[in-house]
């Protein structure tokens, strides 16, 4: 993926993400509006009815004009222009707003014409905390005689708590963009990384490959003299430096083409193989480098066939092998096993080696993973063969498993969908 790319979309995430927080405020601060229009209609509603009770029985009748008034978000003012009695004021209040729901606390305070001042009622608590002494300023109105005022303490927590839903949504959706933008922040930093990690080993290997070049030339250019010829010793030791030479080329380029697979993706060029031969020039040369080894192939048929790149399917099957053969204390004995199964063919590479233990089984197919065991020594690698192996599995769709056998050795198996 390109950089240009990955910033696009890093982009566009965020400002999806904000774009839908911010949404996501204005709709709670919209639900908070609609809740105290609610709350308002209940206590206007509640209290004009108590102003009518207070009427009942008495010779007045109620004024044509509405006697309720919303002096603020929480205050209210009720004109009855007749005398009434605290306590059945308070039952009227405490009944009204039961039927209406209204749950939040309240106080009130009446208006003593004789005093000219507010008479403080009472804290009526409608929660569970339980009566509140409180001492609260209740204004004069003018032009008003018999009056009661009430006033509700708590209603911005009371229209908040029963919100409680939108204020858990909006916390998500916070946390859920910190989450994003530090994952983000970790990508970022784990590309910096992995384009450090891989530069510095493009610029590590060319540079290996220039002097590793010039001891070939001159290796191969020693060993035909005939000096080195006619003395058997100097002859094996040039022969050992032009061996271990290409076995190191070997490695830099293995490291080259995974190094830049990791960039760019790798290309195949696929065709239809025939596989067994394929696999017998394999063993052919596995043979060759290692002439103990015992490899045999079992097959129903010898006429099956794949749609893949024969380069890549030849390493695949060369560093299979290889592994086998290293890892192995005895005599190698390898056998490939080939068959179908409900339209899907299966290689199982059964060996003889010395196996993984269960907990490591599972990360042998890991970049630069090597499992440390009593021949991880003797073994020169560095851990990238069954990795591509893995990585030209997943670019065909093709499915790796490693698995022990029950007496020693680990049998890796290739399942490929297979089409006749």
């Amino acid at each position: 993926m390109k950089i240009n790319k990955l910033n696009s979309i890093i982009i566009l995430g965020l400002i999806a993400i904000i774009s839908i927080l911010v949404a996501q405020l204005l709709w709670t601060k919209e639900a908070f509006t609609i809740e105290q229009k609610k709350l308002s209609q209940k206590a206007h509603i509640a209290l004009l009815e108590v102003a009518k009770k207070l009427y009942e029985g008495t010779n007045h009748e109620l004024p044509a004009q509405n006697p309720v008034q919303k002096i603020a978000n929480d205050y209210y003012i009720v004109n009855i222009d007749n005398a009434f009695e605290p306590d059945i004021l308070e039952f009227y209040l405490k009944s009204e707003f039961k039927k209406m729901n209204i749950t939040t606390d309240f106080e009130y305070a009446m208006y003593n014409c004789q005093s000219d001042e507010m008479v403080y009622g009472d804290y009526i608590s409608l929660s569970k905390k339980g009566k509140e002494n409180k001492t609260v300023y209740f204004p004069k109105h003018k032009n008003l005689v018999y009056y009661f005022a009430v006033r509700f303490p708590n209603e911005t927590t009371y229209l908040f708590s029963s919100m409680r839903f939108w204020f858990i949504l909006s916390t998500a959706l916070i946390l859920i963009l910190l989450i994003y933008v530090y994952s983000i922040f970790k990508l970022l930093q784990q590309k910096k990384y992995s384009e450090l990690q891989r530069d510095f080993i493009n610029n590590m290997t060319h540079e290996f490959k220039t002097p590793l070049s010039s001891i070939l030339i001159a290796s191969k250019y020693l060993i035909e003299q005939t000096p080195i010829k006619d003395d058997k010793k100097l002859h094996t030791y040039t022969d050992i430096i032009i061996k271990q030479s290409n076995k190191l080329n070997s490695h830099i380029e293995k490291i080259l083409s995974i190094a830049k697979s990791d960039y760019n993706p790798l290309e195949l060029k696929k065709e239809s193989i025939l596989i067994i031969p394929i696999i017998e020039e394999v063993i052919t040369n596995i043979q060759l480098k290692y002439p103990e080894a015992n490899i045999k192939i079992e097959s129903n048929s010898n006429e099956y066939k794949l749609e893949t790149d024969l380069f890549h399917f030849s390493n695949l099957v060369y560093n299979l092998l290889d592994n086998a053969v290293k890892y192995c204390n005895e005599k190698p004995e390898i056998t490939i096993l080939i068959k179908e199964e409900n339209s899907i063919l299966k290689l199982e590479f059964i060996d003889n080696g010395i196996g993984i233990t269960p907990k490591k089984i599972s990360f042998i197919f890991d970049k630069f993973y090597r499992v440390q065991n009593e021949k991880s020594n003797e073994v020169n690698g560095f851990g990238l063969g069954l990795y591509y192996v893995k990585e030209i599995c997943g670019l065909q769709s093709w499915k790796i498993k490693a698995e022990n056998n029950l007496e020693n050795g680990i049998t890796i198996t290739l399942s490929i969908p297979y089409k006749k």
